[in-house]
């Protein structure tokens, strides 16, 4: 099943339940001003089409303000060269099978090449052409009422509300993170743009921002090391590899009164390469071996002290013995 959710795009979520109530409050905000100021331009028919547009809008906007596909000139873009794209489509190839096909593909070359990727884009370029007669009779004025006259809305309301929240404030740019110090020297950034030529696949991050994850995990990285007093039963450990290399071993059983680095233990993995397999190891072994203490939570792992990791395995043991009483 875990295989399977990984297929889908089923992912671990780090966003605090207040980030994801404000990404909500913030699309409400901004579809209920594109709402009423499209409704009291244009007729009704017209405007739920664009509505339908600026509410995909809405979803980068305020879920994701920080994501390269939500920044200004990506929405500003996105939508107006689309709706262009759109417009010119169906004025030679009106009601043709083609033209819908036609005005998205158009769109995204022109966004791709435009450095304006925004997937809303191809949802605007779309309703140029199948929108009905409402939209058809708008010829170019489709692009500048209500497309353009929807994304000055959208981002405004996304610039004034992000901005109460100093973790939020939109453009990206202007968004307050914790100041990071200086680290011991990682990947550069150039080794990050050769990954990324490498993977020559669109990624929803800003470059900076791509720059600025690894300085925060390389903080949190540093703030501990672990001893052989750390090396303790029950608690789970990860060697914090990327990739395939990734794993979380949990100490099952070792020999009590002993910490000494020749001292013999057993482990299982429970996350990662070789998930279910069993080893034994010396303490000193592990201790190499392992990054950190962590536990789960969620769909992830976090990092935790040692103690805390055995304490939450042992607080396990109790309630599966609980649930079979």
């Amino acid at each position: 099943m875990n295989r399977v959710l990984h297929l889908l795009g089923w992912r671990a979520n780090a966003t605090s339940h207040l980030e994801k109530w404000l990404s909500a409050l913030g699309a409400l905000c901004g579809i209920a001003a594109i709402y009423a100021v499209t409704h009291w331009v244009l007729p009704s028919e017209a405007a739920l089409w664009v509505v339908a547009s600026m509410g995909a809008s809405a979803v980068l906007l305020f879920a994701v303000p920080h994501g390269a596909l939500s920044q200004p000139w990506a929405v500003f873009g996105g939508q107006v060269l689309s709706a262009v794209v759109g417009v010119i489509c169906q004025k030679l190839w009106p009601d043709q099978p083609f033209t819908p096909a036609l005005a998205v593909g158009g769109a995204i070359l022109v966004m791709h090449y435009a450095r304006c990727i925004h997937p809303p884009g191809g949802a605007t370029a779309l309703a140029a052409v199948s929108g009905g007669p409402a939209i058809g009779a708008l010829g170019f004025d489709y692009v500048i009422s209500p497309v353009l006259l929807n994304v000055v809305l959208i981002l405004l309301v996304a610039v004034l509300f992000n901005g109460l929240f100093p973790w939020r404030r939109y453009p990206a740019p202007l968004a307050k993170l914790p100041a990071s110090p200086k680290l011991p020297a990682g990947p550069a950034p150039e080794d990050f743009y050769h990954a990324l030529r490498q993977m020559d696949s669109f990624i929803d991050v800003q470059f900076d921002d791509l720059l600025k994850i690894l300085q925060l995990a390389q903080q949190h990285a540093q703030a501990h090391r672990l001893g052989l007093d750390d090396i303790l039963l029950g608690a789970c450990y990860s060697n914090a590899l990327s990739g395939d290399g990734w794993a979380v071993r949990q100490v099952i059983d070792d020999n009590p009164g002993k910490r000494g680095r020749q001292d013999q233990l057993i482990y299982k993995v429970v996350a990662g390469a070789g998930k279910g397999n069993t080893g034994a190891c010396r303490r000193q072994d592990l201790l190499d071996w392992a990054a950190h203490a962590v536990i789960r939570q969620g769909d992830g792992w976090i990092r935790v002290s040692p103690e805390t990791s055995a304490r939450e395995a042992l607080n396990r043991q109790l309630q599966q013995l609980d649930s079979t009483d």
